[in-house]
C-alpha cells in the first residue's frame, strides 16, 4: 500500500512537471496553494485562453498611487506635490498635508478619522502566463526591444514609464530584505512559497465595496491584527501587463482596518506597519510626511486593493 502510494505521489509530481508550461496560471495556483483562496483582484485579470493573449491591447496600464512600494528612495518633489494641500493654512509646513500615506501604528485605532484618497488603484493591467511573459524581453539593456514589442513611441510618457518600471526591478534588496518583481502569476506563487517557506499561506487583499471620491474623511470601526512577523507584499507596477513588486523579509505587523467613508462606502483595508525603519532613506517620503528620522516608531501604509499580501496560514 506504501509503495503504491509512493508511485502514485511520483506519478502526479512528475505530471506538474511535465505539464508546467501548458497548464493555466489559475490552475498552477490551485496546485501549488491549495489552502489560498485566490482574490477577486486576480480571478478577475486572468486569461481565459491562451490564444486570447495574442488580442490584448498593447498599452501601459497605470494605476493612482504606489506609496507602499517607494521607502527607500529620497522623496521627489512631484511625490510631494501629489500629496500637499493647496489650500493655504496657518498650520505648521509638516502637517499641511491633503492626505497621509504613512502613519504611525498608534494611530490605527477604532474611532480614528483620516483623510485618504481612493484605495481603489485601478491598474487592470492583465495577467498572462508565465511562458508567455518570459519569452517578451524585460531588461534595462533591451528598452527599445521592449518598445517595439508593444509598439511605444521611444519618446512617449508610456515609453518613461516602461524604462522606470524595469529598472525598479533591477534594484538590488536592502539588507535584510528578499525582493523580486513578479512579472506572472505563476513567478508570484513560487516567491511567495520562497519567502514564507510553505505553502501553507493565506492571501490577502484591501476591500473595496464599490467606487469612492479621490480623497475623503473615513472613521474606522474596526482593527484587527492579522500577522505580526513574515510577510510578502506585492505592489502592482505601471506596465503593459500584470508586473508586481514583491518583497519581505523585515519585522511587520498586518492589519486589517473596517474603514466607512462619510459617503458610506466601506472598506477593508490592509495596512502594513514597519517595526525596522533603521535602513529607510532619511529623505524618504515617509520621514517628509511624519516629521520623523529613520529608527522612529513603527510607520505604516494602507495597500490599494490590487497590492497583494502573502502570509503564513494560521488555522
Amino acid at each position: 500500500m506504501k509503495l503504491q502510494l509512493l508511485y502514485s505521489t511520483i506519478f502526479l509530481l512528475t505530471f506538474i512537471a511535465s505539464t508546467h508550461a501548458a497548464i493555466s496560471p489559475e490552475v498552477y495556483w490551485k496546485i501549488k496553494l491549495p489552502k489560498a483562496q485566490i482574490p477577486k483582484v486576480i480571478k478577475d485579470l486572468l486569461p481565459q485562453a491562451d490564444d486570447g493573449i495574442l488580442d490584448t491591447k498593447k498599452k501601459v496600464y497605470y494605476g493612482l498611487h504606489q506609496h507602499g512600494a517607494w521607502i527607500f528612495h529620497a522623496a521627489t518633489e512631484d511625490e510631494i506635490h501629489e500629496i500637499k494641500n493647496e489650500t493655504p493654512t496657518q498650520s505648521d509646513h509638516q502637517d499641511n498635508f491633503l492626505y497621509k500615506p504613512y502613519f504611525f501604528e498608534k494611530e490605527l485605532v477604532k474611532g480614528k478619522v483620516i483623510n485618504f484618497p481612493s484605495l481603489k488603484n485601478k491598474n487592470k493591467a492583465p495577467f498572462w502566463p508565465r511562458q508567455f511573459v518570459e519569452s517578451i524581453p524585460f531588461s534595462s539593456k533591451k528598452i527599445p526591444q521592449i518598445l517595439n514589442y508593444f509598439s511605444i513611441n521611444n519618446n512617449s510618457k508610456d515609453a518613461k514609464t516602461i524604462e522606470e518600471t524595469v529598472k525598479v526591478c533591477e534594484e538590488p534588496a536592502m539588507k535584510g530584505e528578499k525582493r523580486k518583481c513578479a512579472a506572472s502569476l505563476e513567478s508570484m506563487v513560487d516567491f511567495g512559497i520562497f519567502m514564507l517557506g510553505t505553502n501553507n499561506v493565506k492571501v490577502v487583499t484591501t476591500e473595496v465595496q464599490g467606487e469612492n471620491q479621490m480623497v475623503q474623511k473615513y472613521t474606522i470601526k474596526e482593527v484587527e491584527l492579522m500577522a505580526d512577523g513574515l510577510n510578502m507584499i506585492c505592489h502592482k507596477l505601471n506596465y503593459a501587463y500584470a508586473v508586481h513588486f514583491c518583497h519581505g523579509g523585515g519585522g511587520t505587523k498586518t492589519y486589517m482596518a473596517s474603514m466607512i467613508g462619510v459617503d458610506g462606502k466601506k472598506v477593508k483595508a490592509i495596512s502594513i506597519c514597519h517595526k525596522d525603519t533603521s535602513l529607510w532613506n532619511p529623505k524618504g517620503l515617509p520621514f517628509v510626511v511624519l516629521n520623523a528620522k529613520p529608527g522612529a516608531p513603527s510607520i505604516c501604509h494602507y495597500l490599494q486593493d490590487d497590492q497583494i499580501v502573502f502570509l503564513p496560514f494560521v488555522s
